[in-house]
């Protein structure tokens, strides 16, 4: 029998066997070392001041620690990229663009901590870009409305710098809604806003499927945040957040993400180290700020629900929004998904005509799979979908008030296509057609638990926590919280067998084994990390709908309980989402 009429073997034999054990483990070895760079990388950036992950070269123009009513906020302008000079590629003819990334536990620079991103494209396509940069650690005492105000005071630096040309607003996830803020602050000073996967209906979302909103109901609302605070002598820390993030989908953050790296630790080692050097800098805030945030946004939705008062005398009402607004969000978004993005539209001004009076034009663009982070952070995104938005911003503002979905036809199907290739289109849209409901009344009794507990944490708890907190307590708590200790324990500084783990690494890399990914049992390998990714996601979708069914029989709608115990198991394609047209 010849080698073309020889049936398949079913099973490996011992070369094969081998070859694969070699392999596994040489890239366990290049799996842990990997983890013990992300470990001294964590130590290093944190002895340096945990500065920002941004790719591009930049000077400081503002420093808010400094102002009057100092918060740890900075003005950057993006001057170059490598030998790339920003002001080569001005057209002095377009506006300034300003980039704000979220303030929710990790450091800045997300938005520009590679070339194909929101900052590269924006530079590429001639505008003047400015970054809203943050420190570690939050001035003793800084509000919210300090934030604002410095925010403020960033764009009226931006306006003197360009007499005449509204600068355009980049507002990534948290920074979205500071984004609108600030636009009302501005009272008109600004041109369109750009919201990226940013939540504004923070009530909203579907049942079973989007549990972060539930979360202040489940926790008694925002007394915890305090104690946390407290417990941090006046400082909250981001670990926090984004311990709440990972938890959010552990099929992505706590599996597959380390899955992949196991799988191919050389080739994915330049990725997950950059990632992680962002995603592993957790910078804090103020007390007063994370408090009045929860409070009034999170748990108390008073941004949508039209009664916000920081207390600065500046009225918040959405429907006072002066700038064009485009909305960007994705229903593979599980943080902030269409929802949160859209759903305060409908809610605030009620029909289409209301929206038409109040002279605005709101467009939106929806993408079906894209997760959060991608929304602002994926290349192929920034090279599609933000410089489609980019070159349609001055369309956007010739639009009739209304409201408008943006389509973005593009016959080839190649992301990297240029002009004319691609064309965008505006198709009017009613507000009474958003597939959006209002929030069942669940939401604003939490409300109203929230405001109890926190009245009796500050009467009976506050004053004791406080006075048994000192920086040496919350610097003990700040380096034992489990997203630090997790990390840095890897680093040989405290693990020093894994010295022994580098030097092996560097010999596999000198001789590596490398078994084909289509080999029998590497195939069996991919399989096997498929089957406990579905394992966990199943799981975790009985968890988020538990966490749906505890929230309603907590806080009442029980007739609606069907809605999230239809959704287990049930993990939906993007595709099977209602369709906003």
């Amino acid at each position: 029998m010849d080698d073309a009429t020889r049936p398949p073997a079913l099973l490996p034999d011992v070369t094969d066997i081998w070859a694969y054990g070699l392999d596994a483990w040489q890239r366990a070895i290049l799996f842990w070392d990997t983890l013990r760079e992300r470990a001294n990388d964590m130590l290093e950036r944190e002895a340096s001041g945990a500065p920002d992950v941004l790719a591009f070269r930049h000077e400081t123009l503002l420093d808010a620690r400094r102002f009057a009513r100092p918060v740890n906020y900075a003005l950057l302008r993006i001057t170059a990229y490598g030998d790339d000079q920003a002001d080569h590629c001005l057209d002095p003819d377009k506006p300034p663009l300003i980039v704000m990334d979220p303030r929710a536990g990790s450091g800045p620079g997300i938005g520009g901590y590679r070339r194909e991103s929101e900052l590269g494209i924006a530079l590429h396509e001639g505008y003047p870009v400015y970054f809203v940069s943050f420190f570690p650690a939050p001035c003793p005492g800084q509000t919210l409305v300090d934030v604002l105000h410095a925010l403020r005071s960033f764009t009226d630096e931006v306006l003197a710098r360009h007499p005449g040309k509204l600068p355009i607003l980049y507002g990534n996830c948290q920074a979205g809604w500071a984004a609108i803020l600030l636009a009302l602050h501005c009272q008109g000073a600004l041109g369109p806003v750009v919201l990226n996967g940013s939540p504004l209906s923070y009530w909203s979302g579907e049942a079973g499927v989007n549990p972060m909103r539930l979360a202040g109901g489940l926790i008694g609302g925002v007394w915890p945040v305090r104690l946390l605070s407290d417990l941090g002598d006046g400082q909250f820390d981001g670990a926090w957040l984004v311990q709440n993030f990972e938890a959010l989908k552990p099929e992505n953050t706590l599996w597959e993400k380390y899955a992949t790296l196991f799988l191919d630790p050389a080739g994915e080692h330049d990725r997950f180290v950059a990632f992680e050097r962002w995603w592993n800098a957790f910078f804090a805030l103020s007390r007063e700020e994370i408090t009045a945030i929860v409070r009034h946004l999170f748990v108390g939705n008073e941004l949508e629900r039209g009664v916000l008062d920081l207390g600065d005398g500046i009225p918040i009402d959405l429907r006072r929004l002066a700038s064009p607004l485009v909305v960007f969000a994705s229903y593979g978004d599980d943080i902030s998904p269409p929802h949160q993005a859209l759903a305060w539209i409908r809610h605030v001004h009620g029909s289409t005509e209301a929206l038409k009076r109040a002279g605005q034009r709101i467009v939106y663009l929806i993408n079906r799979k894209v997760g959060h982070l991608g929304i602002f952070v994926s290349a192929a995104v920034a090279r599609f979908e933000h410089r489609a938005i980019l070159e349609a911003l001055p369309d956007v503002a010739a639009l009739a008030p209304g409201l408008y979905e943006m389509r973005i036809d593009n016959p080839t199907g190649d992301p990297n296509c240029q002009k004319p290739h691609y064309r965008v289109v505006f198709e009017e849209r009613r507000v009474e057609d958003l597939p959006f409901e209002e929030p069942p009344s669940a939401f604003d009794r939490a409300r109203q638990v929230s405001e109890f507990s926190d009245q009796a944490y500050g009467l009976f708890l506050a004053p004791w926590i406080r006075a048994a907190s000192n920086p040496a307590t919350a610097m003990l708590l700040k380096w034992l919280h489990p997203m630090r200790s997790s990390r840095y324990l890897l680093s040989e500084k405290f693990a020093p067998g894994m010295l022994s783990v580098a030097v092996l690494a560097a010999a596999v890399r000198a001789n590596p084994a490398g078994v084909p990914r289509e080999s029998p049992l590497r195939t069996a390998e991919q399989e096997l990390v498929s089957q406990v990714t579905v394992a966990i996601r199943s799981l975790r979708q009985l968890r988020d709908v538990g966490y749906e069914l505890a929230f309603r029989h907590l806080y009442g709608d029980l007739p609606l309980l069907w809605q999230a115990s239809g959704n287990i198991a049930d993990d939906r394609e993007p595709a099977s989402r209602p369709e906003l047209g």
